[in-house]
């Protein structure tokens, strides 16, 4: 193991309607800036847990990002958020669907012990929603898979 592993502590998304995202964010129940004004070209959200998602603008990321390209299938991500229960993932899945953004994923027991779903966020990032890990739900070979 190496002396100074590194921490995950920022995911950047280029986002094409800053207000769309922060509205999909704060829907998701992360605690978003309030703001009636122009949120401008880069939004930094910080977790209770210290991680920061970062949302740019395309002309932001093109400041910080010698290489960005607006090709929507150069990057593929997912976006991991914890939900406190298994239950708290079925009804903030629901509750997305309901207000009109993209399922990816129903909500499905997975193999490796949690209750896990993806919606899309309003540029189409994917969004994990997962459950506590419970051992005692593990399963190996998968007996439940995703429905497509």
């Amino acid at each position: 193991m190496r002396a100074n592993p590194p921490d995950l502590h920022m995911l950047n998304l280029v986002v094409t309607d800053m207000s769309a995202s922060l509205e999909f964010y704060r829907r998701l129940g992360v605690t978003v800036p309030d703001g009636d004004e122009d949120p401008g070209v880069h939004v930094q959200l910080r977790m209770p847990n210290g991680f920061s998602l970062e949302l740019d603008t395309p002309e932001s990321a093109r400041v910080w990002h010698a290489g960005w390209r607006e090709d929507p299938e150069s990057v593929s991500v997912v976006v991991g958020f914890s939900l406190p229960d298994r239950e708290a993932v079925d009804n903030r899945y629901a509750e997305l669907i309901a207000t009109g953004y993209r399922g990816r994923q129903p909500p499905f027991d997975a193999f490796w012990g949690a209750r896990y779903a993806i919606v899309a966020d309003p540029d189409g990032n994917d969004v994990g929603l997962m459950s506590p890990i419970d051992d005692a739900r593990r399963t190996w070979p998968p007996v439940e898979t995703p429905d497509r």
